[in-house]
């Protein structure tokens, strides 16, 4: 009897509503709240937090005495920076091909040495103040899953991963080169298509393994292989009948226009998007995910893939057409997410040269603020976690970042300038200089 009493009386306290009912509240003090979902500043607002969720955001006149109190009114406070495209598990230098560094990575890196640099490369968005990153395959075997559920068990520190597992893609996928007799190394590195009714059993695959997205390829260039209309609609109505979204890479408009056809619910780089393409895209407010990156970075990478000081005329116009191709999509009114997909190696951190993203965005016209709304709002609306990421609001989940400086007219400078970083509640790192 003794025992069962003692039991129950454990069993009382430890239960989640008594816990929740401990938890401390912290209050953050915010001179400029970025409402992302208006895609506003709101001043002097106050910021009440209760263990990983956002409770309430009320004026500064309703913070209670003796309360423990964050102090950012010289700051402005963001939801905590979304990266919608990028490759963890994958890293080349600037020199390497492509095809011939995947076959390298594929037999010559285990998947324990992958997940451990992934893993550092992981920690290196969440320095930046990037809370959260859609992962987009060239990942292994789901090697981007286990890594997501390493830093959600709180194994390692990172951003929260949004991952696809395997790139479903047509024979071949992207490697390019690859004999006949060794065509099985693909299936390490893409889960490969061969019907329609196939692509519902890679689906299929995917949702056991708990991905949260599908990722396909609806071309292979410089492969020449690319999915059909039919399998594509097969993957996304199998997805979306498991609540899964659908993005799909397109270098070539005419796989763009394939894929919005069949459904899909993104499209990744869209290099070569037609206005008509572009215009389907609108109608369906399908969302595009712009992966560029700004002249500087352009530069750095040209030096370090070899190229000479005489050949970089390349760099201009590639930027110049990258910046039409945004502003057509953007005038059309295409929803537009922010992805950097930076996996070559740069000689600076992951984090460090996501961020570069931002400086593209600029450079090419967008505002400060549509940006922001790019890398947070917009972005977790398309992962359908407006309520929980992107967003500071009741009841979501408490990732926040402040930063120093005017984000409206000096913007690169304060983006890059990340003085305060929460996630899950949890303050990561405060370079204020006290706490």
């Amino acid at each position: 009897m003794f025992k069962t009493l003692f039991f129950l009386v454990i069993a009382s306290i430890s239960s989640p509503a008594i816990l929740i009912g401990q938890q401390k509240n912290i209050y953050i003090k915010a001179g400029f709240l970025y409402d992302s979902k208006q895609n506003k500043l709101l001043k002097n607002k106050l910021i009440k937090v209760q263990g990983t969720k956002i409770i309430s955001i009320d004026d500064f006149e309703s913070l209670p005495i003796n309360n423990e109190v964050i102090d950012l009114t010289d700051y402005t406070v963001l939801p905590g920076l979304i990266d919608a495209h990028t490759h963890v598990l994958f890293s080349q230098d600037a020199n390497e091909d492509f095809a011939e560094h995947s076959i390298q990575s594929l037999t010559m890196e285990s998947d324990a040495l992958r997940v451990l640099r992934g893993s550092k490369r992981a920690k290196s968005y969440l320095d930046h103040g990037i809370t959260s990153i859609k992962d987009l395959g060239n990942s292994g075997s789901y090697l981007d899953v286990a890594l997501r559920d390493a830093i959600n068990e709180g194994t390692i520190e990172g951003p929260r991963i949004f991952a696809s597992g395997p790139i479903l893609a047509a024979n071949g996928g992207q490697v390019y080169g690859v004999l006949p007799e060794h065509q099985n190394l693909i299936d390490l590195e893409y889960r490969i298509i061969k019907s329609p009714d196939d692509a519902k059993n890679a689906v299929r695959e995917h949702v056991n393994q708990n991905v949260d997205v599908i990722k396909i390829c609806a071309d292979n260039i410089p492969n020449k292989t690319y999915l059909t209309v039919e399998e594509i609609n097969s993957i996304v109505k199998t997805a979306h009948t498991y609540h899964l979204k659908v993005t799909a890479h397109c270098v070539t408009s005419q796989s763009a226009w394939n894929a919005v056809e069949a459904g899909v619910d993104g499209i990744e780089h869209g290099f070569n998007l037609a206005d008509s393409t572009l215009t389907k895209m609108a109608e369906k407010q399908i969302f595009l995910v712009p992966t560029e990156n700004s002249k500087s970075y352009m530069n750095t990478y040209a030096k370090l893939a070899g190229y000479n000081d005489d050949e970089l005329d390349w760099i201009d116009n590639y930027i110049n057409k990258m910046e039409v191709r945004l502003n057509r999509a953007i005038n059309k009114g295409v929803p537009i997410v922010a992805g950097s997909d930076n996996y070559t190696d740069v000689k600076i951190s992951r984090g460090k040269s996501s961020i570069d993203m931002f400086n593209y965005y600029f450079e090419a016209g967008m505002k400060p603020l549509d940006i922001l709304q790019s890398s947070t709002y917009i972005s977790a609306f398309h992962l359908n976690k407006e309520n929980e990421i992107g967003y500071i609001n009741p009841q979501a989940i408490a990732d926040i970042i402040a930063v120093k400086g005017d984000i409206v007219n000096d913007f690169i400078s304060t983006i890059e300038n990340v003085v305060f970083i929460m996630k899950d509640g949890k303050i990561y790192n405060d370079k204020r200089g006290f706490y």
